[in-house]
């Protein structure tokens, strides 16, 4: 299918870009894995910029641009689809206890008194203790004072984003529910089209918002930061008045709605693990009740989590790109509903009128990229990861796309690891020489600092080089589910912290060190679930690597022959076949003992090879890194050309015709 625009993500930021461009005469696709699972379901709505204290500058500009949009923007979305999105006008209140009080200013404010650093058009009044209860009855006893935020609103963000949904399909947006994006077909500097489950889907123009997830599609710096929250329902006859005011506690907030109170929310760094837990729900539960005592009576009703699309300074990413046709809308972090209308306009204008509002400039995602070369402006690990020592590459192969695993791309197609070298230093002389980007490490042996791991950690420059951690060691599916979170958390301890990927090895066999296929396909389900990016090592088995690719693995990994046995390719026919059927990378992996294996799995059609033996068991490691690295090149070179046809007879190299007779 082809559409003028495709919109990657089908939250709140998604759907308002995608009713602005369609408003404005543009044919619009959003693409959403699963509604439902957008993290404006699990949002307060709270529209707070005062509240939260976002400090001067272009963000607060942002959000009180954003937030004066409101009125007008949910009434035209009221009037095209006859729904109610809860939004109010209804000012925000901001208790404050007595060891959260500031060093003497806003205690000695009086009732009504106006916050000096807040702007003129968006006042905070100081109410003291007397004040605040009465203006609020049933506070905590421990609440001393508070401000008051006129201006700031709340929307019910649950009918807010059903709204959207219902709104896009009124003006004709194409929505397409169930839609995972697995990676951008890139050309030339331009977007030619997304690969989806549902095959290769094409557009004029694209616009990434699909926050939390964004980086599984680009290096970008946005990581999920889980947020739990609950409701209680308002008793019918509560004891006494219910709350009728949004109260923004200390790391905790309470919205009214019209029979029951959000309380939320939690803030945690730990990927994409679901579920809600008895530490954030007790956590929540107690910083509300010492906020508004009564609520302590009320059933439970409801208990949900949310992943909110966090960056380094908490800042959103907004857009152009490093492709001319991709747009970037993302990072919202905890302002997504806040951020919708100015999002959808300032993204609107810059495509369709190439107009660049300057606040714009402030969001670029060029901010993060300032170790980047000047002469490499592509937002890609290939930039943030080469090790600056590339030989020049014939014109022919810069027609090749380059390797994209998991969203993330390389320029080198050979993966080398870093065991039986026989010093630290052999190792990095060979990872410089090989001019991999992508290195594997076996996590177990790094956590027990086993013989030759000893500072491997810090061996590497991990800013130049994309670490791989793999499983090795393990010999059951528990076992390796286990390590891959350490080798998670071993990444983000180095500085990667968006890097998800992992070499699944699970090898019950400690002779011939095969793979089990099943304790592999196990595996494999439960941390493509928790939102690895699960790169298997495999007997060259076709229909295993298929089941492989069908439950989300980033790639595939056959053997050539067994491990570190240098016996060279063994399962060329079963690889052959499994690079025939891929939809995903097919990294040749074990077994490869020379550069001229290594050309012949690459011209085979392999996209990638993994060796480690061949090279740190040389009598010279970092020689035989650099031969790897050419036979790779060679190989895919050789590949891309074609190889010419095998006759059963002599063919001369020079005409017949025109020869020199006596």
């Amino acid at each position: 299918m082809t559409s003028e625009t495709v919109i990657i993500g089908g939250g709140v930021i998604g759907l308002a870009i995608a009713i602005e461009l369609k408003l404005r005469g543009t044919n619009v696709t959003v693409l959403c894995r699963d509604f439902q699972a957008a993290a404006s379901h699990a949002a307060a709505g709270m529209l707070a910029p005062d509240a939260e204290n976002i400090p001067a500058g272009a963000m607060r500009s942002l959000c009180w641009r954003s937030r004066a949009l409101y009125p007008d923007w949910t009434r035209k979305l009221e009037e095209l689809t006859g729904l109610n999105t809860g939004y109010r006008s209804c000012g925000i209140l901001a208790p404050v206890f007595e060891e959260s009080r500031g060093a003497g200013e806003q205690g000695s404010r009086g009732a009504g008194e106006v916050n000096s650093s807040s702007s003129p058009s968006s006042p905070a009044y100081w109410l003291n203790k007397e004040a605040i209860h009465q203006y609020q009855p049933g506070l905590g006893a421990e609440v001393v004072g508070g401000w008051w935020y006129p201006e700031d609103a709340q929307v019910d963000n649950k009918a807010l984003a059903q709204v959207l949904w219902t709104a896009a399909e009124s003006v004709g947006v194409e929505l397409k529910d169930g839609i995972t994006v697995e990676g951008f077909l890139q050309q030339q500097g331009q977007v030619v089209g997304v690969q989806t489950n549902a095959g290769i889907i094409r557009a004029a123009h694209y616009v990434l918002a699909s926050g939390a997830w964004s980086n599984e599609l680009l290096p970008l710096p946005v990581r999920p930061r889980k947020g739990q929250m609950l409701s209680v329902r308002i008793p019918e006859f509560a004891p006494e008045l219910p709350l009728k005011r949004v109260l923004f506690g200390q790391d905790i907030y309470i919205v009214p709605r019209r029979d029951r109170l959000v309380i939320g929310a939690t803030s945690e760094d730990v990927g994409f693990i679901p579920n809600n837990t008895p530490e954030g729900i007790q956590t929540l539960l107690q910083a509300a009740i010492r906020l508004y005592p009564q609520l302590k009576h009320y059933p439970i009703q409801e208990f949900w989590w949310g992943f909110r699309p966090a960056t380094p300074d908490e800042l959103p990413i907004l857009g152009t790109s490093h492709c001319q046709n991709l747009t970037l809308a993302t990072g919202h972090y905890r302002n997504g509903i806040l951020l919708a209308p100015v999002t959808a306009a300032l993204i609107a204008d810059l495509i369709l009128s190439q107009k660049s509002d300057p606040l714009l400039a402030n969001f670029h995602y060029s901010r993060f990229q300032s170790k980047l070369s000047t002469s490499t402006p592509m937002l890609t690990h290939s930039a943030n990861f080469s090790n600056g020592h590339r030989p020049a590459i014939s014109p022919l192969l810069t027609q090749d796309s380059p390797l994209i695993i998991a969203g993330k791309t390389f320029q080198s197609r050979l993966m080398t690891g870093t065991g039986k070298y026989r010093s630290i230093e052999e190792m990095q002389q060979s990872v410089a020489a090989s001019d991999c980007q992508i290195v594997t490490v076996a996590v177990r042996r790094v956590q027990t600092k086993a013989p030759g791991h000893e500072g491997l950690a810090e061996a590497l420059d991990w800013t130049k080089i994309w670490m791989l951690p793999n499983t090795a060691g393990c010999q059951t599916a528990e076992e390796a589910i286990r390590v891959a979170r350490l080798g998670r958390e071993m990444a983000k301890l180095l500085g990667q912290e968006d890097n998800n990927f992992i070499k699944l090895e699970v090898i019950p066999d400690l002779k011939y060190l095969l793979p089990d296929p099943i304790g592999t396909l196990q595996a494999a389900e439960q941390l493509v679930k928790e939102g690895f990016a699960v790169l298997p090592y495999i007997n060259a088995d076709p229909m295993l690597a298929k089941r492989l690719e069908e439950v989300g693995c980033a790639t595939v990994m056959p053997l050539a022959s067994p491990i570190g046995s240098g016996q060279g390719l063994k399962t060329t026919a079963n690889i052959q076949i499994i690079i025939e059927n891929a939809g995903v990378p097919v990294v040749v992996d074990a077994g490869i003992g020379s550069p001229s294996e290594a050309a012949q799995a690459m011209e085979l059609g392999a996209d990638a090879l993994l060796i480690n033996s061949a090279i740190a068991l040389s009598p010279n490691p970092a020689a035989m890194a650099q031969a790897m690295n050419l036979a790779t090149v060679a190989g895919r070179l050789a590949y891309l050309a074609g190889r010419m046809p095998i006759k059963d007879y002599a063919s001369p190299s020079s005409p017949l015709t025109g020869t020199i007779t006596s």
